[in-house]
């Protein structure tokens, strides 16, 4: 067996051929250089440039800053993203830490919504016709570190637990702020509602059901939905503090209308609807499981009683009110997308805003990717996967990002090209005139 020949081609290639996609986004929907360079003008490298720069970075699973060194002579980069001038990582760095506080976070805001509505996101609707919009907060380890208001967090290590909201079953992602370790789930979430709930606003005509975890059952909270101008309902996971459970299991005993269900021996649960005086949340859905045996068969002393319950203001049947909320628990894949897929555990600076910019950055490009995915990898030409709903961002930058290409130039013209065996060829070429047809 003959040994292969190495040989250094005329021409440049690039490995990212998908990054061509995330460029016409970030021109034609988000409009960066419209938002951004009017608001941070500057005499050197465009603000503009510098947050495709990063941006690409992230679409590559890169999120340190040095990453950017290799692309500096990569000319393919910059023609795909529409970069005049690639950044050197100190330049990226410093940069970055200067619009970090002239609120730079409000600016991806914006560019992140235009982007949803110039794409023409689709938002899956539950079966009551609600859109789901589901708040919680994520742990990110960033022990061993001596970055700003990095501290111990719920989850047991030193890190942030940043709080991010995402709409609909394809999880596309509105809100995502960095918050210091130490700093509980409920406060000043009532001020990211106040940010939040304008987006939705500009996105949504139809009716948003929030769902969130026991961790924000705050009258604040409550307040901040039931005030918004727009037609919504929500389910808050009931936090029982000190509530007596041996008195509740006592008085279901006693109350002969108390309907038990058996899963298994030695489990019985029972659910029931309360009403109560709080205007906002005028139901509450309460669950009680009784279990006298374990999962192992081992025969229990003491009764395992466990009460759960959910402020709502839904009229729906208790089942089905516990049936939704059990779906919120989708979100958690979508916070394993954002640190594991696009490497965003340890966040890149020491600073705290700028860290702040790189998640809200991180949020803009989760969207594009999601969106590629959502485009292009479901259908049934598609290069081939398991059947599914949602592809992960992981599969995307798989699929589409790292693409190899060749760029070449003729006649006034810029071309493309793509490997005659590229098994993502149709949904690509079929999703970029979907992009530049917007």
């Amino acid at each position: 067996m003959t040994s292969l020949v190495l040989r250094r081609l005329p021409y440049n290639l690039t490995a990212q051929a998908g990054l061509s996609l995330v460029g016409e986004h970030l021109s034609r929907n988000a409009q960066v250089n419209t938002i951004f360079d009017a608001a941070y003008p500057c005499s050197g490298i465009k603000t503009s440039d510098l947050i495709r720069s990063y941006v690409g970075l992230l679409c590559q699973s890169k999120s340190d800053f040095d990453a950017i060194e290799n692309f500096r002579e990569d000319s393919p980069f910059a023609r795909m993203l529409h970069i005049q001038q690639v950044p050197s990582a100190p330049t990226l760095r410093q940069r970055l830490d200067e619009i970090a506080d002239l609120d730079a976070v409000s600016r991806v805001d914006a560019a992140n919504v235009r982007f949803l509505q110039r794409s023409k996101a689709k938002f899956s609707a539950l079966p009551s016709g609600h859109i789901p919009c589901d708040l919680d907060v994520f742990t990110m380890d960033n022990s061993g570190t001596k970055k700003q208001h990095v501290g111990r967090t719920y989850a047991g290590f030193d890190g942030y637990a940043p709080v991010a909201a995402y709409l609909g079953y394809e999880g596309w992602c509105v809100a995502l702020e960095l918050r210091a370790g130490v700093q509980h789930s409920a406060k000043e979430t009532d001020y990211t509602l106040q940010r939040l709930l304008p987006r939705l606003a500009m996105l949504l005509h139809e009716r948003v059901l929030f769902r969130f975890d026991s961790g924000f059952d705050s009258a604040k909270i409550v307040t901040e939905m039931a005030d918004w101008q727009q037609p919504c309902d929500w389910i808050v996971k009931w936090n029982p503090r000190k509530f007596d459970k041996d008195a509740c299991l006592e008085s279901k005993n006693a109350d002969s209308a108390t309907e038990w269900v058996s899963s298994r021996k030695g489990k019985r649960q029972t659910t029931w609807i309360e009403s109560t005086p709080d205007a906002h949340s005028p139901r509450r859905v309460m669950r009680l499981t009784e279990r006298t045996i374990d999962k192992k068969g081992q025969q229990l002393l003491v009764p395992d009683l466990e009460l759960d319950g959910w402020w709502t203001t839904l009229d729906w049947a208790a089942q089905d009110v516990i049936q939704s909320y059990c779906d919120h628990g989708t979100h958690e894949q979508f916070h394993s997308e954002i640190k594991t897929d696009m490497d965003l555990e340890r966040l890149p600076s020491g600073k705290f805003n700028t860290n702040d910019v790189v998640m809200a950055l991180a949020m803009l490009a989760y969207n594009v990717l999601r969106h590629m995915g959502q485009g292009a990898l479901l259908d049934t030409d598609a290069p081939i996967r398991h059947v599914a709903k949602r592809r992960r961002i992981k599969t995307v930058i798989q699929e589409l990002i790292l693409l190899a290409g060749r760029i070449t130039e003729h006649a006034r013209k810029t071309c493309l090209g793509l490997g005659k065996s590229c098994a993502a060829y149709t949904v690509f070429v079929r999703y970029w005139q979907t992009v530049v047809q917007v």
